[in-house]
């Protein structure tokens, strides 16, 4: 499933009318169609939030969202853990790990998903 995040309205993207056709979206949904079982079975959706200004892949996991954030330019890939409430310090996220863009789609699911599992995230 795909959402967009716009003034703060959620509404889900209909596959082929409304889909963003960006390369950062078919980045996205080629990651997303090659993640291992385990984690597709976490609640996956892709995420096209303008409000954040990114396009990520949302798994929603036993102990909060975690999004995989598709970079754009340069930058690496961020695995972003998004806190449900501020924690004591007012961060609303917290980056996890980074993944540099040297790796084949099929290696940014692959570690993505041996990540969240190892640490718990997905069961």
């Amino acid at each position: 499933m795909e959402i967009k995040i716009s003034d703060g309205i959620v509404r889900r993207v209909h596959g082929g009318t409304d889909a963003p056709m960006n390369g950062l979206a078919v980045q996205a949904r080629t990651i997303a169609n090659l993640l291992p079982l385990v984690a597709q079975r976490a609640d996956t959706s892709i995420v096209h939030n303008a409000d954040a200004n990114y396009t990520g892949i949302r798994f929603n996991t036993k102990v909060g969202p975690v999004v995989l954030e598709i970079p754009s330019g340069e930058k690496p890939y961020r695995i972003v853990h998004e806190l449900v409430e501020p924690d004591a310090k007012g961060r609303t996220e917290v980056e996890m790990r980074r993944i540099p863009q040297l790796y084949k789609p099929q290696g940014i699911a692959l570690m993505t998903s041996e990540f969240l599992r190892t640490r718990g995230f997905l069961g």
